[in-house]
């Protein structure tokens, strides 16, 4: 632990390139000493903040902690001072200077959810309305479903946090119908129980109510979804050791999604009083959560930067290539594996390119018409990874082009 705590300096002269969007990290990122520098990054989103840093401020903790490449590239403004953080000292650094933890997850957290947002408005159109009121909605959803616990669950939490709501009479009236439903639900734990176990089914929170706790799984698998435009939207199901809920932790925000038990799961609430106690106690634990908003921003703003790309061609391409990056295949000819098999199939590889509104057909048959791409019902065959690579790369140049022609025409 000593040596992780042996922090070194460096210095970068003005002009010079610190990271670059798209190089691999070097497995470190840098704490601003002295000086400022320039953020700029291929996807431009609207209320991103700190695009000149200065003291205090971190370069490339996220490609750092997801093991990922760069997202963002930043130059010396001014001749720069900074403290060189290698990946494996992270804990070190935690245990010695708390503040940089929770300076950090509250930054990436606060950025999560811009990116959420906009990602949002860019791909579904529409998004769902945050606070308490929105319980209503996710339950009449679930009742249209005959999911009756999730919509007792969401009708209980309406009424309990809008008392005045327009809906509450229509609310009373559900949860009298679904009373026979209440013993498969358990809406709410002492603040101090930390060790949980719901039963399959079972709804951990809805989206739109209040949180102050995130969770660990322990045993089983959560499913993490919202309700979009009348349907319901799966984001992820996790498993034992993933974390969820950590925005609402953070931000003192609405939660933006519900957390459904998939199977029976054990889980481990923590909330904002033992939160801090366990930057010190579990420093491992919460470098786990560093890492994982650190592999949700990247993969996040991935998708955004796909979002803007107009030809849908090249945004299947782009896509394919980020799961790729995702699954950290190496994109470069140096590695092993030369083809590669996804687990999903063509509607979901629409739906991850933000073209499940497209005339699918068309579209399909310009993929399949490359040799190298096999579609199947649940899965896709990659049969060369680097012919992935160079039709991306293709695609998106002719992309750019065709938006500068279509700027110089207007």
């Amino acid at each position: 632990m000593e040596n992780q705590l042996q922090l070194g300096c460096v210095s970068f002269n003005k002009g010079s390139y610190i990271v670059i969007e798209g190089k691999q990290n070097t497995g470190c990122f840098y704490i601003i000493q002295q000086g400022k520098v320039r953020i700029s990054k291929e996807a431009i989103v609207q209320g991103e903040m700190h695009e000149i840093l200065g003291p205090g401020d971190f370069i490339g903790v996220i490609s750092t902690m997801s093991f990922q490449n760069h997202i963002e590239t930043a130059i010396a403004l001014t001749d720069v001072v900074a403290i060189k953080v290698l990946q494996q000292q992270y804990i070190g650094l935690i245990q010695k200077n708390p503040s940089v933890a929770i300076k950090i997850i509250k930054q990436f957290s606060q950025r999560l959810r811009l990116l959420n947002d906009t990602l949002a408005e860019l791909t579904m159109k529409s998004t769902a309305k945050e606070g308490p009121s929105h319980l209503f909605t996710v339950a009449e959803y679930y009742l249209n479903e005959k999911q009756y616990a999730q919509a007792l669950f969401a009708y209980v939490k309406y009424f309990k946090l809008c008392p005045d709501g327009e809906n509450i009479a229509i609310a009373k009236e559900r949860m009298t119908k679904l009373a026979s439903y209440a013993k498969e639900i358990k809406a709410d734990f002492n603040s101090d129980q930390i060790n949980r176990s719901y039963r399959k089914n079972s709804m951990l929170f809805a989206e739109g109510e209040p949180g102050d706790e995130l969770f660990v799984i322990q045993k089983g698998t959560v499913k993490i979804s919202k309700i979009v435009d009348d349907n319901e939207v799966i984001l992820a199901i996790l498993k034992a050791g993933d974390i969820f809920g950590e925005m609402a932790l953070l931000e003192d925000k609405p939660r933006l999604a519900s957390a459904v038990a998939y199977e029976d799961c054990s889980v481990m609430a923590i909330n904002k009083s033992n939160f801090e106690l366990m930057i010190q106690s579990q420093p491992q634990l919460i470098a786990k959560v560093t890492s994982l908003l650190s592999d949700r921003i990247w993969l996040i703003y991935k998708k955004l930067a796909n979002a803007l790309i107009i030809d849908p061609v090249a945004r299947i391409y782009n896509t394919l290539y980020i799961q790729l990056e995702k699954n950290r295949i190496p994109l470069d000819g140096t590695g092993p594996q030369t083809t590669y098999t996804f687990n999903f199939g063509w509607a979901e590889l629409l739906n991850m390119a933000g073209l499940h509104n497209e005339k699918g057909n068309p579209l399909l048959a310009k993929i399949t018409n490359n040799p190298k791409i096999e579609i199947k019902e649940s899965t896709i065959n990659i049969l060369s990874v680097m012919d992935i690579v160079r039709q991306t790369d293709y695609y998106k140049k002719m992309d750019t082009r065709d938006k500068l022609k279509m700027g110089k025409n207007m």
